[in-house]
């Protein structure tokens, strides 16, 4: 399996894929073991059902309703952007005969919605709102499983824990605010099986970006209206914003406001020496020099000595990419990250939080497995040569461009020359 998030590989027979899962299904209701037909991502989400209780004979309860669950779903942080929800997906849902739903992040679903004769079909088997179709309630389910592994994923037919729902096929991805990470809840598309495809997937993984960026715009990050703002990702001078005026930088200056920006305590001379000059024998009169000077650009009272601080806390767009990437708000660290720190800077404490910050974004893009992120980060000037992104984008976006890409960089990379990419030397 390419990628085993997604149900069925493209050309697989769903009748015939059916018929094997319900005897891996039914293997593992016996002896408690997982035939290695099954993916792994079901597999796991059948030994953390069966742990949690779940019988296959099991059904969801209802546990809101009426008035209570009127109240709950309108403070709800995702009743914000379920017009964008249903503008995305509604007539998708409609006109394939299938159910969009939005749960929250304990499962319990929220909105149900779609064709009317499938909605009869769910009621059924109470897929419904207020129903708590967490994993750890129903056993395996596209939106219940989601939240709990944080991850897109897709549910076919016999992949399904309790028998009743083994008829349907669903997708669903995890939406999470974009400012802490927090998961929210997840959206949803069930029906038949024509849904077990690879576009169902990012189908609903697509309408999850994009509701997490409608949040976004909707509660746009606090920032300091009159303290400085430091801008120093993708440009070689960084451009200091500080009482409505707008300074560019020199490069030095530049990297003495980054490295000041990041340490409100303060740095001695002899700290500012080694972070800034690959040249030990380099004299403090030297540095001293540039403070005085950068004193002068920036006015009065700013920039204090013994130690070097800023007397005014500065934001700075590296302080945001951090802050998302620790919150888990990859998405809104991907799209504040503008390019390298300073890319031209040689002085190693940049050079050392350049490199950080770089691989612990490409490492969050890579982890999170979203084909547009990494897209975004393989297209960009910084990230065309990046060979591990272009390995997990071509892991779950196998187009022909992304495949001719990756194979070129491996090629690159096997052929012998003074000069490796594994080495950088």
């Amino acid at each position: 399996m390419t990628d085993p998030w997604v149900a069925l590989e493209a050309g697989a027979d769903p009748a015939e894929r059916v018929r094997v899962l319900r005897r891996a299904h039914e293997t593992f209701a016996v002896a408690g073991t997982v035939p290695q037909p099954v993916r792994s991502v079901v597999a796991d989400s059948w030994r953390r059902s069966a742990r949690a209780g779940v019988g296959p004979e099991g059904t969801a309860d209802v546990e809101l309703t009426d008035g209570d669950l009127g109240v709950y779903r309108a403070q709800h942080p995702l009743a914000r952007v379920m017009p964008l929800i249903r503008e995305l997906m509604g007539t998708f849902a409609a006109d394939g005969e299938h159910l969009l739903a939005v749960c929250d992040a304990q499962g319990r679903l929220l909105w149900v919605e779609g064709h009317p004769a499938t909605r009869r079909k769910a009621d059924r088997m109470n897929f419904v709102p207020g129903a708590r179709w967490a994993e750890s309630a129903v056993g395996t389910n596209a939106p219940g499983t989601a939240v709990a592994v944080d991850r897109p994923v897709q549910v076919f037919a016999a992949e399904h824990f309790i028998r009743r729902v083994q008829p349907w096929t669903c997708a669903a991805a995890p939406v999470h605010d974009p400012r802490t990470g927090r998961v929210l809840g997840a959206v949803d598309i069930t029906g038949g099986d024509g849904l077990a495809h690879p576009h169902s997937l990012g189908f609903v993984q697509a309408v999850a970006r994009a509701a997490e960026s409608q949040l976004a715009l909707l509660a746009p990050e606090p920032t300091s209206v009159d303290g400085p703002e430091l801008t120093a990702l993708g440009r070689d001078e960084a451009q200091l914003c500080v009482d409505g005026r707008k300074m560019r930088l020199s490069r030095r200056h530049s990297e003495i406001l980054v490295l000041l920006a990041r340490h409100p305590e303060g740095l001695t001379g002899d700290e500012l020496l080694c972070a800034l000059y690959e040249d030990e024998s380099v004299p403090p009169v030297t540095l001293r020099a540039e403070l005085a000077r950068l004193r002068r650009l920036l006015g009065p009272g700013l920039l204090a000595s013994r130690p070097y601080r800023l007397t005014l806390p500065v934001e700075s767009d590296v302080a945001i990419v951090e802050r998302r990437l620790e919150g888990g708000a990859v998405t809104g660290a991907a799209t504040a990250y503008t390019g390298p720190l300073l890319p031209c800077s040689q002085a190693p404490a940049v050079v050392r939080l350049r490199a950080r910050l770089a691989d612990g974004l490409r490492t969050a893009l890579i982890a999170r497995r979203d084909p547009d992120l990494l897209a975004d980060w393989a297209h960009a000037p910084w990230g065309e040569d990046d060979l591990d992104v272009w390995r997990a984008l071509a892991a779950i976006r196998p187009t022909a461009p992304v495949r001719s890409r990756l194979a070129a960089l491996e090629s690159e990379l096997a052929a012998p020359g003074p000069w490796s990419r594994a080495t950088g030397r």
